[in-house]
């Protein structure tokens, strides 16, 4: 019995090792496909938030505004594709007239494409980390709108990526001070001042915002000063 056993996993492991080789092509197919359908579009923002925030919602309905305004500025405007804050980024991408970009991701719940992407601008990932290299790849800014353990992993992973100088410094935008203040005053509290693990420098990276107004200004000052370029 120890031995059929043995066998077994034996089997299921060299199964396993050669899924991953075929693997890697899946994932070439999936950066080469996203390139391709990205590299021609013009300057672009990201929009991040909770798949779980409905229309009618405060932060759904300033999501639209803000997208709405960054489009009329120029912006084409890329999401995660999904329900919810994505939603809500791409509707307002439609109505300022701009590009409406969404990245989706298959997951077993929640996502799902929305209605409000252009028809040739709607791309399916099954890697988290193919989907983020696009995200960062081609986007010219951040908004970060309120959301949980995913828009919480792409704040960082922008912030990280520019505080190495993996990419190149863009707006990165925080919108609702009221959610934010509690993680920015840890941040500075915590990880700052008790532990010295970041800088005084890096919160320069960062900006809050509570408005389209006031998201649309910091793009705007940001690129009087510096120049519309791929991020690496």
């Amino acid at each position: 019995m120890n031995d059929t056993i043995k066998l077994s996993r034996q089997r299921r492991w060299a199964e396993s090792k050669a899924h991953s080789s075929w693997q890697i092509f899946k994932i070439m197919a999936e950066f080469v496909d996203g390139f391709e359908a990205l590299a021609r579009l013009g300057p672009c923002i990201s929009v991040f938030g909770s798949a779980r925030t409905q229309p009618g919602h405060p932060f759904y309905e300033l999501t639209v505004e803000i997208a709405k305004r960054l489009a009329e500025d120029g912006f084409g405007i890329i999401s995660g594709g999904g329900p919810g804050i994505m939603e809500a980024a791409n509707k307002g991408a439609q109505l300022g007239g701009g590009k409406s970009v969404g990245l989706n991701i298959e997951l077993p719940f929640e996502q799902h494409s929305n209605l409000f992407i252009d028809r040739d601008a709607s791309l399916n990932f099954e890697y988290f980390f193919v989907r983020k290299v696009l995200f960062t790849k081609y986007s010219q800014g951040f908004v970060m709108m309120p959301g949980g353990f995913g828009t919480m992993d792409e704040f960082f992973e922008v912030a990280t990526l520019t505080q190495t100088g993996k990419m190149s410094q863009v707006p990165l935008i925080l919108v609702g001070s009221d959610y934010w203040s509690g993680l920015l005053d840890w941040m500075k509290q915590t990880m700052m001042s008790k532990s010295q693990n970041i800088s005084a420098q890096d919160f320069d990276l960062l900006l809050v915002a509570d408005t389209a107004d006031e998201v649309a200004q910091h793009v705007l000052n940001f690129y009087q000063r510096n120049s519309l370029q791929p991020n690496y």
